[in-house]
């Protein structure tokens, strides 16, 4: 991580370092000269969530790009996973984003996708930073006729509609299927209906009507509640819950029941399995994984290969090793099959696929994977050192693993935005896994406050 850019763009409170206009402008320019590498014309795409402050963000990126003599192609509130496919498909240099994703309204964010709609690499991030930190490239001021252009795509929300129906097999229909749909007053709010009734489905709609204000605003797949109560009032099939950017969905059976990623991530994983089209039998997940989705996985003949936390190091992995599916218990899942990022309405479709194509409902479906009990401790500690500095917690580690045995998981790992050491105990027994999470808490907390 730099300066600025973390783990997933630059982010922050809207109007307030590094989230401001003027290092708005600056990441356009960067990003503008970075990209540029020839004397063709180049063009980036712009794209965001529904957020107030997406206005003034977004007109001062297509400014600091225009100012470089690159076009820029406006294509309004549209999710993550749709500007990352217009980047790719309408052959642009890059990609910006626009978006805080599950954060309240007044923070926001920027990323960037490269022009093969994939997230940018570090060194790229670092480079933009040191050309902004340096003021490399304040000199180059293209003039008159070279100066770029900004463009609307009016047509970007019905391409990405078109995208997402071609991901859904032709011969299956969801004409008959209810879905409850809570589009979290964000970026999905126009696509996602869109989508479920041009393919048949009978929709129930919630979280639809962005003033602004009310993105994730007790609502999408921060509070899958809202969505859960929805389908038990309406008899619906299946619940869905997106994030403010739809990189991500919740899912809800039929009977009220909260699905998360993992269990997501085991249905389509033994989907693929049995169709023989998972690459290298191999799903790609992080280290907050549940232990239940690994004993699934060797179950079916499968393996799980875990990441940092995160879905850009998910999709690093998939990537260098050719793997085809991956997530996060989250609900970030990725089919690099369809497309290059977490994609929550395509999530969504390939699990109707599933319930269609088995004639079975989510509720039975989720039954493939039995949850492991996790406990998390969060330690507030003065300053973050080097765990095995500490030969008391070394000892306390040790004594853990061997308490659980091969039937369990312990997972120590700092914070990266705060000094907290987290703590994460995983088992059988669940009253165990609780005893031995605060036991380790306790000792960290002794040894490092």
């Amino acid at each position: 991580m730099g300066e600025i850019f973390g783990t997933d763009g630059v982010r922050g409170v809207a109007n307030v370092y590094p989230m401001t206009t003027e290092m708005a402008m600056q990441l356009g320019r960067s990003a503008a000269y970075v990209f540029k590498n020839d004397q063709r014309r180049h063009k980036i795409v712009i794209g965001k969530d529904t957020r107030l402050s997406g206005y003034m963000i977004e007109n001062a990126i297509a400014s600091g790009i225009c100012s470089m003599g690159v076009d820029v192609l406006l294509v309004g509130p549209l999710p993550t996973p749709g500007i990352a496919f217009i980047t790719s498909s309408m052959r642009a240099d890059a990609g910006v984003v626009i978006s805080a994703s599950h954060n309240p309204f007044q923070d926001n964010g920027i990323k960037f996708f490269s022009r093969d709609g994939f997230k940018l690499d570090d060194d790229i991030e670092a480079r933009m930073e040191e050309l902004i930190f340096s003021n490399g490239i304040e000199h180059l001021r293209p003039t008159a006729a070279e100066v770029g252009k900004a463009f609307r795509i009016d047509d970007a929300v019905g391409r990405y509609v078109v995208f997402m129906k071609n991901t859904f097999s032709r011969d299956l229909s969801l004409d008959g299927v209810k879905i409850a749909v809570d589009c979290a007053n964000g970026a999905a709010y126009k696509v996602a209906p869109a989508v479920f009734e041009e393919l048949g489905a009978e929709l129930v709609l919630t979280g639809v009507q962005p003033n602004g204000y009310n993105i994730n605003d007790s609502c999408g797949s921060l509070y899958p509640e809202a969505v859960a109560e929805l389908v038990r009032d309406t008899g619906a099939h299946l619940g869905v819950a997106f994030d403010g950017d739809a990189d991500r969905c919740i899912c809800v059976d039929e009977r009220g029941t909260v699905i998360d990623g993992d269990k997501l991530m085991a249905i389509f994983a033994a989907r693929m399995l049995r169709e023989q089209r998972l690459n290298q039998s191999t799903l790609v997940t992080t280290i907050m994984s549940n232990l239940g989705l690994e004993i699934t996985l060797k179950s079916l003949g499968g393996r799980l290969e875990r990441t940092a936390v995160g879905d850009r190091y998910v999709v690093e992995r998939m990537r260098a090793g050719n793997f085809n599916l991956g997530g996060e218990q989250s609900g970030h899942i990725i089919f690099l099959d369809h497309n290059t990022t977490g994609d929550g309405l395509l999530s969504a479709l390939q699990l109707l696929e599933v319930m269609l194509i088995e004639e079975k409902p989510l509720s039975e479906l989720a039954t493939i994977m039995d949850r492991y009990p996790q406990h998390l401790v969060n330690v507030r500690v003065k300053e973050r050192k080097p765990l095995d500095a500490f030969p008391e917690i070394a000892r306390q580690v040790k004594q853990v693993e061997e308490d659980l045995g091969s039937e369990g998981r312990l997972l120590i790992r700092p914070s990266g935005t705060e000094p907290v050491i987290r703590v994460m105990v995983e088992g059988k027994d669940e009253d165990l896994v609780v005893e031995l999470a605060e036991e380790i808490g306790a000792t960290i907390e002794q040894a490092m406050s």
